[in-house]
């Protein structure tokens, strides 16, 4: 019987999201395919140093090892060809990464690939690509350049969001970048008992819920955060909206304006998903983060 992706948290990761290939990427654009290609031949021994998504994808799949059928699933969909993709594989095996499957396009865009593969979450570090997938109504994000702080292997993965335009659908942020803040306030407290719209990433939330369910709630090895500009004064709708989904938020910091990153590496996030280069320049210093762009 064929293995059945339906029922798995499915992660699809390009390999310059989850390995550091900036030096690799600097010679293909600089002198062509046959340069990178002699460089990763020449190199195949030398395992590829981590990237942002790393420590993320490692801390997620540890969570297999807690039951007897795997719940998660990490697949590398990757623009490089079949035989390019002889070095991360090395490195997959150096860091003893349980990933199975892997898609090569030789340069096509891999959003195609999405579908097939029932894709919940797609990273990658080329715009372009997530953007079609988020078009497609895939949850995807560009992970930004980032030297991982702490790259030791943890027994808990911990994500944290940004809400509107994330979470949640962009419309309350319309009403604010086009009428400003106080109309976006009292926008916000007139519609509290009417719930946001579904964002790009509450079925990727939702299905993280699912799966910190199944333990108990001080035991589960997945915590999230929500962190958004909103002040506390909008909270009703935010959190009223969480509970009639069923979505479990750990912890959720209204800042009020205040910038996230202080908060974001207090958490200690693996990754964090914004949509405001504002929040990201700051946070992408010192922790993975990741640009949610919207749909088009």
């Amino acid at each position: 019987m064929a293995y059945d992706l339906k029922d798995k948290l499915v992660i699809a990761i390009s390999s310059r999201a989850l390995f550091n290939l900036e030096e690799e990427n600097a010679i293909f654009d600089q002198e062509g395919l046959e340069s990178y290609y002699k460089h990763q031949l020449e190199n195949l021994d030398n395992p590829l140093a981590k990237g942002s998504g790393f420590r993320f994808v490692q801390n997620l799949l540890s969570i297999n090892t807690k039951f007897d059928n795997k719940l998660i699933e990490v697949i590398i969909l990757s623009r490089n060809n079949a035989a390019t993709g002889l070095r991360i594989g090395r490195s997959i095996e150096h860091y003893d990464l349980e990933i199975e499957r892997t898609g090569w396009t030789a340069g096509t865009p891999v959003s195609r690939y999405l579908d097939a593969f029932k894709v919940d979450l797609f990273l990658s570090a080329h715009a372009p690509d997530v953007e079609d997938a988020v078009n497609s109504g895939v949850a995807a994000a560009t992970i930004l350049p980032h030297t991982p702080i702490t790259t030791e292997e943890s027994d808990m993965v911990k994500i944290a969001f940004d809400g509107d335009a994330v979470i949640f659908g962009d419309e309350s942020e319309k009403v604010y970048q086009e009428e400003g803040l106080e109309a976006f306030i009292a926008h916000e407290r007139e519609n509290a008992k009417n719930p946001l719209s579904q964002g790009p990433f509450f079925k990727f939330l939702k299905t993280i819920s699912e799966i910190q369910d199944k333990f108990p709630m001080e035991g589960s090895p997945i915590r999230t955060a929500l962190v958004t500009a909103r002040n506390f004064s909008t909270h009703e709708r935010v959190l009223g909206t969480l509970e009639g989904w069923g979505v479990r938020v750990d912890e959720a910091f209204f800042q009020g304006g205040v910038q996230k990153y202080e908060v974001i590496k207090a958490f200690g996030a693996d990754i964090f998903f914004d949509d405001q280069d504002t929040h990201l320049e700051d946070t992408s210093k010192e922790t993975p983060s990741a640009k949610v762009p919207y749909k088009r």
